[in-house]
């Protein structure tokens, strides 16, 4: 397979991955602030933290208010993390190997599209039901994952982009764990409270897992909670679970012996699986969840970087790095090519 065929179908995943991310997280945030009002700075500004992009959010719109949030993560295209780029980037690269892709996939995806960019010429760009929107978003996300796996050949391209969809996510866990722990949670006192309760429910909803997280347990717990996002090999969701799932891909994708003078992406994530198959949920907290996070998300970025100059840099190995934007998950397929 062609590298630029192989990049374009992994970016489309990721892309589509992280649009779905957003979308469930306001949706989500959007109940929540029915169940638990706060004002709209503890109640938004985490939404922003999760996506990285706060510091542009401040630098446009100031005060994290409902609407500023949900105008910043939805439509502004000055944010390359809105679901209106990432969707546009989504269908950019899929547009880029038609002839790779099925109709089908296709279809959905540009339907997709066609839907969030009437949403954003509309006047004022007034959402008349924002439940029903952002809910639309994901289930056409969804929609798209479950046509591909089932109309399109299962071999390396779909690896590649099952490979970008599972490192976007189990990333994108990582961040949404890391926000809640640190930043959610106003006060050290309402640990243990119903209202810790029902953000941690919330946070468990964000990832689409609170029934799977209810058939092991019963009560809502922190240690619980972050045993299952991160250590779980069977909710597909959970960081392990997307980690085991991306080896198994990279082994059928198999190595071009390039030298990399490192590591290969496939030996990266067996030694990063490894290590997560022989910690607890008490190491975790030994370790403090918050560094342990960012560990974590730094090894997945040197994984996203390895695959990049093993599979998608037709350079020789001397000097070869990963453009920034890449590292940062911003840039990627037709955009890099």
């Amino acid at each position: 397979m062609l590298s630029r065929v192989a990049d374009s179908i992994y970016w489309m995943q990721r892309y589509r991955e992280r649009a779905e991310n957003i979308a469930r997280l306001i949706d989500v945030n959007l109940f929540l602030s029915i169940d638990a009002p706060g004002d709209d700075e503890q109640q938004w500004q985490p939404i922003v933290r999760t996506t990285g992009e706060y510091s542009l959010f401040e630098k446009y719109y100031g005060k994290p208010t409902e609407k500023n949030v949900l105008e910043f993560l939805t439509f502004d295209e000055r944010n390359p993390n809105s679901i209106l780029n990432c969707v546009f980037h989504a269908r950019e690269n899929a547009r880029s190997v038609r002839e790779v892709i099925t109709l089908d996939m296709w279809h959905v995806l540009n339907t997709l599209y066609l839907f969030v960019r009437k949403a954003a010429s509309s006047s004022g760009r007034k959402i008349k039901s924002a439940d029903e929107f952002y809910s639309h978003i994901r289930r056409s996300c969804q929609l798209f994952t479950g046509v591909m796996d089932t109309t399109l050949s299962h071999d390396e391209g779909w690896h590649f982009g099952r490979l970008g969809n599972l490192l976007e996510r189990a990333d994108q866990s990582s961040r949404i764990l890391d926000v809640k722990y640190y930043i959610l949670l106003p006060s050290a006192e309402q640990v243990g409270t119903p209202y810790d309760d029902i953000l941690w429910s919330a946070l468990l909803r964000s990832v689409s897992g609170l029934e799977m997280y209810r058939r092991l347990w019963h009560e809502i717990h922190h240690s619980h909670v972050i045993d299952f996002i991160v250590l779980n090999r069977q909710f597909p969701r959970a960081i392990h679970s997307c980690l085991y799932r991306a080896k198994e891909s990279l082994k059928v994708i198999g190595f071009d012996p390039i030298e990399t003078g490192g590591e290969t992406p496939l030996q990266m994530v067996e030694r990063l699986c490894a290590e997560l198959e022989s910690l607890t949920v008490y190491d975790i907290v030994k370790i403090g969840l918050h560094e342990f996070l960012e560990q974590l998300q730094s090894k997945i970025s040197r994984i996203s970087n390895g695959i990049y100059t093993a599979y998608f840099a037709p350079l020789p190995a001397q000097g070869i790095h990963a453009p920034e934007e890449v590292l940062n998950g911003v840039q990627g397929g037709t955009e890099q090519s």
